[in-house]
């Protein structure tokens, strides 16, 4: 089965991409790999980090790519494959995966979404930062060390205290007042 995405040069895109396992807690384990894997990635293949959120089990990303360029599967899949090689073999593969030379470390696809308009990117943004509250990490935002929140915050343009009270932005990434 050949999966359609929509991909258009310049777009600005919301991901979410998973471990094959939701118990691994890899990505935070190995958050130095996964940064050296993005670094080399847009080295080559340039997109704009607007945000970020790595949990244990998956992430969460907002890029804005080039105005001649849309691949972003080839990034994603870069990305994964060079993290990939910077982990031992270790885990057990299914025969499935084997037989295709893949590993048991990241689920096949990805989900993306092509975001809209500013109120969109706003939700989106709000969404990837509230992750590691949503999922009981941590009871507030800024707290969550793998989370470009910390940028937002430096520059300004989020306050220090964003969504500390209970209300303030839902599980769905929506401002509520």
């Amino acid at each position: 089965m050949r999966y359609r995405r929509m991909k258009a040069p310049g777009a600005t895109c919301f991901f979410t991409v998973n471990l094959a396992h939701r118990t691994s807690s890899l990505l935070t384990d190995r958050v130095d790999s996964l940064r050296d894997a993005v670094r080399r990635v847009k080295t080559h293949y340039y997109f704009d980090i607007v945000a970020w959120v790595v949990l244990p089990d998956h992430m969460h990303a907002i890029w804005s790519m080039p105005d001649h360029d849309a691949d972003y599967s080839k990034r994603w899949r870069l990305i994964k494959h060079y993290f990939s090689k910077s982990i031992e073999r270790r885990e057990s593969i299914r025969p499935s995966r084997l037989s295709k030379g893949e590993r048991e470390i990241w689920r096949r696809r990805f989900w993306e979404h092509q975001l809209r308009d500013e109120r969109d990117l706003q939700n989106h943004l709000d969404y990837v930062h509230i992750n590691p509250v949503k999922h009981g990490y941590v009871v507030r935002a800024r707290d969550w060390p793998y989370s470009s929140i910390h940028r937002y915050i430096r520059l300004g343009f989020i306050a220090s205290d964003w969504a500390c009270e209970p209300g303030d932005v839902d599980f769905k990434g929506e401002r509520t007042s």
